[in-house]
Formats: C-alpha cells, sequence, structure tokens
C-alpha cells in the first residue's frame, strides 16, 4: 500500500495551552488582510471542559486574500490537520494541533457552502480521516458538557455524511461505536483503494479521549 502523505513528526506549540492564543492572534494579526482575531466561546468565558476547543473570531477585510494565505500563515503550529469546516453555514478554518488542541478559525461574515456527503476515494481518505477526529473530539466536549441531545443528532448527522458512505450500515450510538465503526470502515477502504492513512490525528484523539475517560 501506498502511504498518504500528512503527517508531521515533531512538537507544535511551545511552553502552556495559554501560548495558543497570543501565538495564534499574533501569526493572524500579522497578516495585512486580518482586522482582529480575538478569542471566544467557552474558552474565553472560562466555562470549557479538557476537550473544548479554542474558537477565534477572525474579521478580515480581505477574505479571499487571507484564505489562500491561511494555510501557509498557521504553518509555523504545524498543525496535524487543517481543513475548512464542510458543513458549516459559515467559513470556518478547523486546525488540529499536538496535546491536542482544536482550534476553530472562524469568519462570521464569510458565508461558506456546505458540501455534500463525502465521496470515498484514495485521494479523499485523509481528508476524511482529518474530519472524522475533529468532529469525533468536539463531540467528546459536548458530551463531558452533558449535551446528550446535540451528541445524538451530530452522531445521526455523523452517519449521513461521512460513515454511511463509507459503508457503515446504521448510526452510531455513542462516541465509543462511533471510533469502533469508523476505524474498521477506514481499514476496509485502505485494503481497498490501496493506501494507509496516518495515524497522527487519531492517536492525539483517543490519548485525549482517554484522559477525559472514553475508552478507545
Amino acid at each position: 500500500m501506498r502511504p498518504i502523505r500528512g503527517e508531521v513528526d515533531g512538537s507544535v506549540v511551545q511552553g502552556n495551552e495559554e501560548d495558543i492564543v497570543a501565538q495564534v492572534t499574533s501569526l493572524l494579526e500579522a497578516h495585512p488582510a486580518v482586522r482582529s482575531a480575538r478569542l471566544i466561546g467557552s474558552r474565553e468565558r472560562g466555562t470549557e471542559v479538557d476537550l473544548s476547543d479554542w474558537d477565534f473570531a477572525v474579521t478580515t477585510a480581505d477574505f479571499k486574500a487571507l484564505a489562500e494565505d491561511l494555510s501557509m500563515l498557521v504553518s509555523p503550529l504545524e498543525p496535524l490537520a487543517q481543513q475548512w469546516d464542510p458543513l458549516s453555514p459559515r467559513a470556518n478554518y478547523m486546525l488540529m494541533l499536538r496535546r491536542l488542541m482544536k482550534v476553530d478559525l472562524i469568519f462570521f461574515d464569510q458565508p461558506f457552502q456546505q458540501r455534500p456527503p463525502w465521496e470515498v476515494g484514495g485521494d479523499t481518505l485523509l481528508a476524511i480521516d482529518h474530519h472524522f477526529w475533529d468532529w469525533i473530539v468536539w463531540l467528546g466536549a459536548k458530551d463531558s458538557a452533558g449535551k446528550d441531545e446535540l451528541v445524538r443528532d451530530e452522531l445521526a448527522k455523523m452517519w449521513g455524511y461521512l460513515l454511511d458512505p463509507m459503508g457503515v450500515a446504521e448510526p452510531p450510538d455513542g462516541i465509543e461505536p462511533a471510533i469502533e465503526l469508523y476505524m474498521a470502515a477506514r481499514r476496509d477502504s485502505e485494503k481497498r483503494f490501496g493506501v494507509v492513512v496516518p495515524r497522527a490525528v487519531e492517536q492525539e484523539v483517543t490519548s485525549a479521549l482517554r484522559q477525559s475517560g472514553y475508552r478507545c
């Protein structure tokens, strides 16, 4: 099997977790099109759980120019995964960093056309994998916060958008079953298309989930 490129070695963010705010804002505000980048959400309010992501509201004078430069702009963070959220109604650039820091760069004034369910192939498995683990750690945070109904609804959405196209017959009834079903479907897809998806993002996410009490 041929490996899919995308795994990054080495540490990502130096120092403690609070450094992520200074690093993200300084990297973004160095771009001439960025007007502001500020922490929002549970991390800003102080109501976060261990798995909570770091949400930043970003405003820009030239979204197109910034979007073209964004991957290069955040490269000093050495993200393990990065992609536009395919399901968000507004532009949201998602990063997964080592020591499991999920970072979302949200452009509230930029509408985003939601994409159709994933088409599974050798050229899409890496992006699917990144989307799954980003989604599952977000669900872990919501589950830890007691948002049971939201988690059920999102698992059903995950099945229709990502798991069903991979051959999973029914929606999962929890986070741990979703991981088991996905990993089995991914193995089948890797065999089918003759590729191997790097496991760096999986390792970061499952390690963090285990620390929060999940069995995976």
